[in-house]
């Protein structure tokens, strides 16, 4: 399973607001049930990229789970590559973020947002 840290969440629940608050601004269905896709893709310099998106629909290859109150799902693929990885969100003078601590990946690039396994 990955794990959301309890930051993370807040700031998940705070993006999901904003996005929440301008569909209901743009006639949109404002009480969707949203979730928190974690994944990875091919690419980034050093194979696989990370990837977090909110989205209200669900895949079938899709696990689920609830963390700090967010739904998170991820494909059954990626969750291969990220079983035990730690998602945090650092807020910090030399910039904030999602972090991803991942104990599969073999090296990392130096920004953090790419990996291989």
């Amino acid at each position: 399973m990955i794990t959301i840290t309890e930051l993370a969440a807040k700031e998940v629940d705070h993006i999901a607001e904003q996005q929440q608050n301008g569909k209901s601004g743009d006639n949109g269905d404002a009480s969707a049930k949203m979730y928190l896709r974690v994944g990875v893709k091919g690419g980034g310099c050093s194979g696989f990229s990370y990837t977090l998106d909110l989205t209200e629909t669900i895949g079938d290859q899709d696990e689920k789970w609830t963390q700090h109150g967010v739904d998170v799902i991820c494909d059954s693929k990626s969750l291969l590559y990220l079983d035990g990885t730690t998602v945090d969100f650092k807020d910090e003078v030399m910039g904030r973020g999602f972090v991803f601590t991942n104990p599969n990946a073999t090296s990392s690039c130096g920004c953090g947002s790419s990996f291989s396994a």
